[in-house]
């Protein structure tokens, strides 16, 4: 995460783009948590591990496997995105999704970061 966190800083259209978001997210993989702080795009603070102090606004909850299927460089159908991997039984979204859809290519984007890597 905190790698996605450097390579969005590299990014001005995923910033532009999140110029509006100051929220907390969670991502959860398997059964480690990251607590990502946006504040007007840019992942402000990152806090790692279970706390139910933090509070977050929508959470993405996928299996590790899941996320290593998505990050391919040509994902398989279903991995590609994630309403797949929701649809495919692999990931779960909860809390307030409309602040999800409202910044939806914004997270989809941030999220695909490491394919760019293996595409690269």
């Amino acid at each position: 995460m905190e790698h996605i966190a450097k390579r969005l800083e590299s990014k001005p259209h995923l910033l532009r783009m999140g110029c509006l978001l100051s929220e907390t997210v969670l991502i959860e993989i398997g059964e480690e948590c990251f607590y990502l702080t946006f504040h007007r795009g840019h992942i402000e603070k990152i806090a790692q591990g279970r706390n139910r102090k933090i509070p977050w606004r929508f959470a993405i909850r996928m299996d590790a496997d899941a996320l290593e299927r998505f990050w391919q460089k040509l994902p398989a159908p279903g991995f590609h995105d994630i309403f797949g991997l929701v649809k495919l039984g692999r990931a779960r979204i909860d809390g307030d999704i409309l602040n999800l859809v409202k910044n939806l290519r914004f997270f989809k984007e941030i999220l695909a970061i490491p394919r760019e890597e293996q595409t690269a």
